[in-house]
């Protein structure tokens, strides 16, 4: 559904981006991340045709965007960071007016279910610009939404929003993705976007320092793996037994809970569970705490290495 190649953007000898080849499945939510500065709007710009890019190429459903920018934007809804309204048109009539560029059928159904979809059909008659932060924020996904794209270009789609706006949200886009749309998602809310994303693109420094599923970046970042085991009570010389292992880092007992900083890359469930049944231990509850995606995003960006090329990113 996107795909650069080589993609690089210069303004007076600055390099904003530098050769971003990047992919976005049919069907799938791609979380596009990276601190201030790393070239995520440049690349959005871009794939938009708002900037053109200095070197390299975009290409979207398989066509160049140099080539078929029209018959593509026709195809694309998107959500910017920052809203923009007419400033006496009610929240109806601005979709509306969106719906008629868009040659909408049936324009009116389609504009009161999507204000039912966010909860704004009570407020339809409100002039956007009269609209919280918040409801301006929903109003600007469901604009993106009214010409029913196949491809959604969403820049920080949550932001200003409250714990229930998130949430609306969220489903909206699950429930886009089941309809078989690709959704391309930019924010600084990693947490939301661990639960949406299928697969995570990292940006930093103007590169693609990360591109794959949150599982495997995880994976690929793991040097250790915390244990956290309930025992029935843990025997006496346990610890003893278990901190000389070569790859146990920490063991630390605490009441009947054992909490272990183990090797990721060893074998170490075997010998850790004969060590507890030698020692009399009974093991009631067990659990792998997971490297969250904020863990995984600060590993990435402050290391300052490229997990696509294995080397150090350039300054």
């Amino acid at each position: 559904m996107i795909q650069t190649e080589r993609l690089c953007k210069n303004y007076n000898g600055f390099a904003a981006v530098k050769d971003v080849t990047l992919h976005v499945e049919p069907n799938e939510v791609y979380g596009f991340l990276g601190p201030n500065g790393a070239g995520k709007t440049t690349t959005i710009l871009m794939l938009l045709g708002i900037e053109k890019p200095t070197s390299g190429q975009v290409f979207l459903f398989g066509q160049s965007l140099r080539e078929n920018y029209f018959e593509i934007k026709h195809r694309i809804g998107v959500l910017g960071e920052h809203q923009y309204f007419y400033d006496d048109m009610t929240a109806r009539e601005y979709l509306g007016f969106f719906a008629d560029l868009y040659r909408v059928e049936n324009k009116e159904e389609r504009i009161e279910s999507l204000l039912e979809l966010v909860d704004l059909r009570q407020f339809g008659n409100v002039r956007a610009r009269d609209y919280s932060r918040g409801m301006q924020q929903k109003l600007g996904m469901i604009r993106a939404l009214i010409h029913n794209p196949e491809l959604l270009i969403l820049d920080e789609p949550v932001s200003a929003l409250d714990p229930y706006g998130i949430l609306e949200i969220r489903h909206l886009l699950q429930e886009q993705a089941k309809q078989g749309k690709t959704v391309f998602i930019s924010s600084h809310i990693l947490s939301e976007v661990e639960q949406t994303a299928d697969r995570v693109g990292i940006m930093n420094r103007g590169r693609l320092v990360a591109e794959d599923s949150l599982d495997n970046l995880k994976l690929k970042l793991r040097q250790q793996v915390e244990l956290e085991l309930e025992l029935q009570e843990i025997p006496p010389q346990l610890i003893e037994h278990l901190s000389p292992l070569e790859f146990v880092h920490e063991a630390i007992g605490n009441g009947n809970k054992l909490s272990l900083k183990l090797d990721a890359t060893a074998d170490f469930r075997p010998q850790i569970f004969a060590a507890i049944s030698d020692d009399g231990g009974v093991i009631v509850d067990m659990r792998t705490k997971e490297m969250s995606l904020e863990e995984a995003f600060v590993t990435i960006t402050e290391q300052n290495v490229s997990l696509l090329t294995g080397t150090e990113v350039e300054a």
